[in-house]
């Protein structure tokens, strides 16, 4: 059996009519609970709208601190919270709510 390039393949499956996705897109492989299978569905504007186009759609805020800033912290402060700070942190805490429609965002 004769070996085939990548490159070759990607040219012949391009000039293929009967190709459904773009040929050689990269992918990954996910698992999804039937809850957020159906949530994806669900947030589709047409059916033929692909998953993936689903979740670029939607908008996460950029919020948190990342470890190397935590680390940071740590080291001129040290890892204990002061009263004040864990007062904040509960009135934060209490007032946290998941947020209302990511999908729809543009």
């Amino acid at each position: 059996m004769a070996v085939v390039s990548p490159r070759r393949l990607c040219r012949n499956l391009a000039k293929s009519a009967c190709s459904m996705h773009a040929a050689c897109m990269a992918t990954k492989t996910i698992s999804l609970k039937i809850e957020a299978w159906d949530r994806l569905r669900r947030a589709r504007q047409a059916p033929d709208e692909s998953f993936s186009e689903v979740v670029m759609r939607a908008h996460w805020p950029e919020i948190g601190a990342t470890a190397s800033e935590l680390l940071a912290v740590y080291s001129s402060t040290g890892p204990h919270f002061s009263l004040e700070a864990l007062d904040r942190i509960r009135a934060t805490d209490s007032d946290d709510e998941p947020p209302e429609g990511v999908w729809d965002q543009d």
